[in-house]
């Protein structure tokens, strides 16, 4: 999997001020229904300096870059290692997939590495992650006085990657390969409408109603996957994650260079 990254959001990422442990591109683009206007959505983990992290003063666990006037709109979030880390043990979807996004826009050594582990954090305690993702899209979808194509597409896709998770073992963040597996037709067409360029085109009611039973289904079926799961209850490597948290404190790991304009689809050695 192979995608074009535009200079101006690479050159973005190379300017953050510590070292990137590794970046990952999130979003509709990793989501496989991104747009011609749709956002640069990067993540992922930097290192910060060990004055930093021995400080009474310590630096900002998170750096972000969000440029609203950038077209299309950027959208940087980095944690540090240590709290990249420590949300992975806590269930955290969003950063389990930041991590096996096949988008890499920056790589490391300690990436390959990671990605072991976090195998080992995947548990049941996930299905509460995208349970809620999906539920809380369905809930602003139906809320709104105007609900959209990109709507019910991030609430279908948390729901399908959920249950995968749950089935398998393997984390899958693409709505088109998903759909594979699920084999459900209105997918294939939000997801044409959204390419197309009719993300924001106003849902009537009834068109709503029809995906309502669906979503329902769904909901029940990741419940019920996570009841049949052979997943842990909990995360298996906090061990594991410490002691690559140690060695990269020592600097026993190298940044390769970064942000490529053509982004790798495996981490590199």
């Amino acid at each position: 999997m192979s995608l074009t990254i535009p200079e101006t959001v690479a050159a973005r990422l190379r300017d953050a001020p510590y070292p990137v442990l590794f970046a990952t591109v999130s979003g509709a683009h990793l989501y496989g229904f991104e747009s011609s206007d749709s956002d640069w959505d990067l993540r992922g983990a930097f290192v910060a300096p060990t004055d930093d992290v021995l400080s009474l003063s310590p630096g900002p666990e998170t750096h972000e870059v969000i440029d609203k006037h950038a077209r299309p709109e950027l959208d940087i979030v980095l944690h540090e290692v240590r709290k990249f880390f420590r949300l992975l043990l806590k269930n955290n979807g969003y950063v389990l997939e930041q991590v096996f996004s096949p988008l890499i826009v920056a790589g490391s050594s300690a990436l390959n590495e990671l990605r072991h582990i976090a195998r080992l954090c995947i548990s049941k305690q996930h299905r509460f992650h995208f349970f809620h993702f999906g539920c809380d899209q369905w809930k602003i979808a139906t809320g709104s006085d105007k609900p959209t194509v990109k709507g019910l597409l991030y609430t279908y896709r948390p729901l399908m990657a959920g249950i995968h998770l749950m089935r398998t073992g393997e984390v899958e963040s693409n709505l088109v390969r998903l759909n594979e597996v699920f084999g459900l037709p209105e997918i294939d067409d939000l997801i044409a409408r959204k390419i197309g360029g009719e993300e924001r085109m106003r849902l009537s009611p009834r068109e709503l109603d029809l995906h309502r039973p669906k979503i329902d289904h769904l909901c029940q079926t990741l419940d019920e996957a996570k009841s049949w799961s052979r997943l842990p209850e909990e995360p298996q490597s906090r061990e594991a994650l410490n002691d690559l948290l140690i060695r990269i404190r020592k600097c026993d790991w190298k940044p390769v260079p970064s942000c490529a304009v053509l982004l790798a689809s495996e981490p590199p050695e």
